[in-house]
């Protein structure tokens, strides 16, 4: 077989990562049908189809789902280290591909990107926030950022800040309407703001704890939301109970604007971790990102 062309390579994995010719042609910065030709003279040395198309959509065949599977990490590797050996002496090049939900926004990002982007400022890093779990490899991430608990155990995982509290709060607008829940069961009479998950649509059932005893509520209420972060302001504007990372709302707490409810039944999460794949495929950014995001959140805290 003759030797593949790396370009042909990156504009398939483009337009898997993508979903279209037309943004996978603007991912790489050039035009709609050079990506096509690209993907067709692959399949073509290949002797299978990657792709099929429709004048609607593009979507992989199963050769090409293993082709993702078997050479994103690679390809990715490649780049970084092509980036890396045209750098100056103690300058670092390349791309920095994140996935994460909102709520790693302020707790992660927001301390962490602009000390990393000082350092090295030749880095181009690429935020795709969305709550739905993604698979980080066929989708060409270098890593994402979840609580612990959602992330697939064959990953390596880097802890990214302390553990936190998980509460139900409200405003005092509210409670002094619709009164104080009591016991966990009191939240299924009360309006809870609710969170339908991006990746499976169906309604978040609020987990509460206390000792060994455990509560998986179905809470119902007139405001849906896909954006967890948007269930506290929900709260704040007395149209509900949310429930929500404690950090996030910590100065409307201080400022009493929401109040904690049930807070004998708070359970706590491990809090937020960058993973990936395999150490040995961690590009030169991914790892200046995880050592001043470990200095920045977790380091200068002890």
């Amino acid at each position: 077989m003759a030797p593949i062309p790396f370009a042909q390579l990156q504009a398939f994995l483009a337009l898997a990562r993508t979903g279209s010719f037309s943004a996978a042609g603007r991912d790489l910065g050039v035009s709609r049908s050079a990506v096509s030709q690209a993907v067709r003279q692959l399949e073509e040395q290949l002797g299978v189809v990657l792709v099929q198309r429709t004048t609607r959509s593009v979507a992989l065949t199963e050769a090409g789902r293993r082709l993702v599977e078997g050479v994103a990490p690679a390809v990715a590797q490649t780049a970084a280290t092509l980036a890396e050996v045209s750098a100056k002496p103690g300058e670092t090049i390349g791309r920095l591909r994140l996935t994460l939900p909102q709520s790693a926004l302020p707790l992660v990002i927001e301390p962490t990107l602009p000390t990393f982007r000082a350092r090295h400022p030749r880095v181009e890093v690429e935020l795709v926030l969305e709550d739905r779990m993604v698979d980080i490899v066929a989708a060409g991430f270098d890593a994402g950022i979840r609580l612990s608990e959602t992330v697939e155990r064959d990953m390596v995982q880097v802890r990214l800040t302390e553990a936190f509290r998980f509460v139900v709060v409200g405003s005092p607008e509210y409670l002094a309407r619709h009164g104080t829940p009591e016991r966990p069961e009191d939240l299924l009479k009360h309006e809870c703001v609710t969170f339908r998950s991006p990746t499976n649509g169906a309604l978040y059932a609020w987990e509460l704890e206390r000792g060994r005893k455990e509560w998986r509520l179905p809470v119902r209420g007139g405001v849906v939301t896909n954006d967890g972060l948007a269930c506290a302001t929900m709260a704040k504007l007395g149209l509900g109970l949310a429930y929500v990372p404690e950090p996030h709302v910590r100065d409307d707490l201080d400022a009493g604007r929401l109040q904690v409810v049930l807070e004998s039944c708070a359970p706590t999460v491990p809090g937020y971790f960058i993973y990936y794949p395999s150490r040995a495929q961690r590009s030169t950014p991914l790892r200046l990102f995880v050592e001043i995001a470990k200095d920045v959140l977790l380091d200068r805290r002890r």
